[in-house]
């Protein structure tokens, strides 16, 4: 009996081992939005030069989005059942992929993103002084590089998962609605009819 304990439990660490996995990535994708991405400045007639720090969240808003969705899909994942593992493997991967989309799509174009942000802290969209980045938005890409490779080994562990625990259902049995015999008393009596009738039964 106590041999055979741990070849029945692999399947359940391995589920709770792919919701670690995956809350853990969301939690760091959800914090990598919090940095400063960029820096830049511009400039008002009061102030003279005005520096302006861009976070990931405001350089690239699906970043948090894409944070959110990963942990949804992690609580998910000690619920769901042979097909609702797939979609999880699909929004998983599919945060992945966007969280380098955005990323690389901030990196390769800062000029709309830095124009907003110093419009904003200045009133006037014109950029004086380039561009830098941090180290924080090629962590992002790699990040995504990671949750994409969640999704791969979740598609490829999935399926020794257990399946979701009906602990409250009686063993084998399905919930069957049990027939409330007062409430056909009652029906019976407003119908006008004997609830005692064996034929009305």
């Amino acid at each position: 009996m106590s041999a055979a304990a741990p070849v029945g439990g692999r399947p359940r660490s391995g589920r709770r081992r792919a919701v670690g996995t995956v809350l853990v990535l969301a939690l760091l994708v959800l914090s990598a939005g919090v940095p400063v991405w960029m820096r830049t400045a511009g400039t008002t007639s009061l102030a003279g030069l005005v520096p302006v720090a861009i976070t990931g969240t405001q350089a690239a808003p699906a970043v948090p989005a894409a944070a959110l969705v990963l942990l949804a899909a992690g609580a998910t994942i000690g619920l769901v059942g042979r097909i609702g593992r797939w979609i999880v493997v699909v929004v998983v991967t599919g945060s992945g992929a966007l969280l380098i989309a955005s990323a690389l799509a901030v990196i390769a174009d800062p000029g709309p993103v830095a124009g907003s942000m110093v419009a904003a802290a200045t009133g006037v969209a014109t950029l004086a002084a380039p561009v830098r980045f941090t180290a924080a938005p090629y962590a992002v890409v790699a990040l995504g590089g990671l949750v994409l490779a969640a999704g791969g080994w979740l598609a490829a562990t999935s399926r020794t998962w257990s399946r979701p625990s009906n602990r409250h259902d009686g063993p084998g049995a399905r919930p069957v609605a049990e027939p409330d015999d007062d409430q056909s008393t009652w029906d019976a009596l407003t119908r006008g009819n004997d609830p005692t009738d064996p034929q009305l039964r």
